[in-house]
């Protein structure tokens, strides 16, 4: 171990104490941060608007600011655009992370002053609270590789304009720049393809000792590594490799195909970073949920799923959530977000201190009969069923029927596989039997001949990535849903024949 790692571990020990204040009193954590958020929001023009002046409690403020998604917020974040100061946070945003909406286009998330070390601290304590946990920081003395977008920023009216990841690129310390890979060359690189072809090279001979990207990304890197270099597994090419650290997507249901690639069960980090703010990451490795972060510039609020699209839902701070329930989380930030809905749903596993697990998106599910399933339940069933079956998937998503040809309407899952079961009728079978005793209304609809059992439809090889290319998505924090309520993605397999 040489002195920068024995002085990483010093580090993580010092880090790991403090932030156990927090930790250990998230509700008093968050009660003060509301304040501190109110009272700067008071001089905005967002806050002048909204009477930031008369709040004095959350029921106040509830009151007084409505939940908004980006569409909603929009005409505050043009005039922010527009060079206006003041508009949602204090003077400007110093960043705008530039994000892939599926209904809004493009959209302009601000990154300020005050929220911008969040994220940096957020990712960086993750790694610290891994070395703390193990022991060791073996890994810092190695190559690490972060598979990212382009660091390559723009500017509108002197705010710099970039993907989220190609921005924190940018802050990445001295003493880790000699160990970061790919080159700034290659991480220019827009077309996803090329770029990580361009990594495969430069990186094939390197000691690789942590990678970092999301789980889509890391597979195709990983085949490609496989592929050039003609060895069994990425373990035979970076035997010093230790540890991952994914997002964007649960990692839990490519891990039986990560196991095959690199060769073992490696350690991993999963975090949940977003261009809103860094919300989560998993503070042990022998868990698969994740703390979420109530002192990261974040005040949250919760809406429970099934009341979200009603006229007057249920509101609620971090002190009145309760476990297993699915909320569609709610953020209000030090970037100027304001009763923000980003989109996803939660699902709190532990309550002390509070941990979650993200368990989809809010306008992705299938209910087109009532069904009322979600992204979380179609990645449990899915990684119960691949548990019982020698069975690998590299990639999934479901679609109702609703007018097929003949019988009874169903679910159809597009599936790609690494490797089939052997009998393709039992997996169907025991995936649909597992998501009936998930998924109570489901499992009614098909004792009552209102459903049939799923069908399965095998993609070809690669073909989500020939998919995600025909949308214009592929690479970047682009993903394919896990499930949607119509047809318009099940289409387009059909149509570019990716049906295998």
């Amino acid at each position: 171990m040489n002195l920068k790692a024995k002085f990483a571990k010093i580090f993580a020990r010092i880090i790991s104490k403090s932030e156990q204040k927090w930790i250990q009193n998230p509700v008093a954590t968050q009660t003060k941060l509301f304040e501190e958020l109110v009272s700067i929001g008071r001089f905005t023009r967002f806050g002048k608007d909204h009477k930031f002046d008369e709040i004095q409690s959350y029921e106040d403020f509830k009151n007084r600011v409505p939940i908004r998604d980006y569409e909603e917020l929009k005409s505050y974040i043009e005039l922010v655009k527009e060079g206006k100061s003041n508009v949602l946070w204090k003077n400007k945003p110093i960043y705008f992370a530039k994000t892939s909406g599926t209904t809004s286009g493009t959209k302009y998330i601000p990154i300020t002053k005050e929220s911008m070390p969040f994220h940096i601290k957020s990712a960086r304590n993750a790694l610290l609270n891994y070395m703390q946990e193990k022991g060791n920081a073996d890994f810092i003395d190695g190559k690490m590789i972060f598979l990212q977008g382009s660091p390559e920023l723009q500017e509108v009216n002197g705010i710099n304009v970039g993907r989220l990841s190609g921005i924190v690129a940018h802050f990445v310390p001295n003493y880790l720049q000699k160990n970061r890979m790919p080159s700034w060359e290659t991480n220019c690189i827009e077309d996803w393809e090329t770029k990580v072809d361009k990594v495969v090279d430069e990186t094939l001979t390197e000691n690789m000792t942590l990678i970092s990207g999301i789980p889509p990304w890391l597979v195709m890197y990983f085949e490609k590594l496989i592929e050039k270099s003609g060895k069994k597994n990425i373990k035979e090419i970076f035997p010093n490799l230790q540890l991952m650290v994914t997002g964007g997507v649960n990692y839990n249901p490519y891990r039986e195909k990560m196991i095959e690639l690199i060769g073992e069960d490696l350690d991993v980090i999963q975090t949940y970073p977003a261009s809103e703010g860094f919300i989560a990451y998993q503070d042990s490795i022998h868990a698969n949920d994740l703390l979420l972060l109530s002192n990261h510039g974040i005040f949250y609020e919760f809406i429970p799923t099934e009341e979200f699209f009603e006229k007057n839902p249920t509101r609620i701070s971090l002190k009145d959530v309760e476990l297993e329930k699915d909320y569609v989380l709610i953020l209000n930030t030090n970037a100027g977000l304001w009763g923000y809905n980003i989109g996803d749903t939660v699902r709190f596993t532990n309550l002390k201190p509070y941990r979650i697990v993200v368990s989809g998106r809010i306008k992705h599910y299938t209910s087109a009969f009532g069904e009322h399933v979600i992204a979380h339940e179609v990645e449990q069933v899915m990684q119960q069923t691949l548990q019982k079956f020698p069975a690998q998937v590299s990639e999934f998503t479901l679609a109702p029927q609703v007018n097929p040809t003949e019988g009874l309407p169903y679910h159809e899952w597009f599936i790609e596989f690494s490797k089939l079961p052997e009998n393709l009728e039992e997996f169907a079978h025991e995936l649909d039997q597992n998501l009936q005793n998930l998924n109570s209304y489901y499992q009614d609809l098909i004792e009552g001949n209102m459903l049939r059992q799923l069908v399965i439809t095998q993609v070809k090889s690669n073909g989500f990535n020939d998919y995600m290319k025909s949308q214009g998505k592929l690479g970047g924090q682009n993903k394919v849903p896990r499930l949607s309520n119509d047809r318009k993605i099940a289409d387009v397999f059909y149509k570019l024949e990716l049906i295998g």
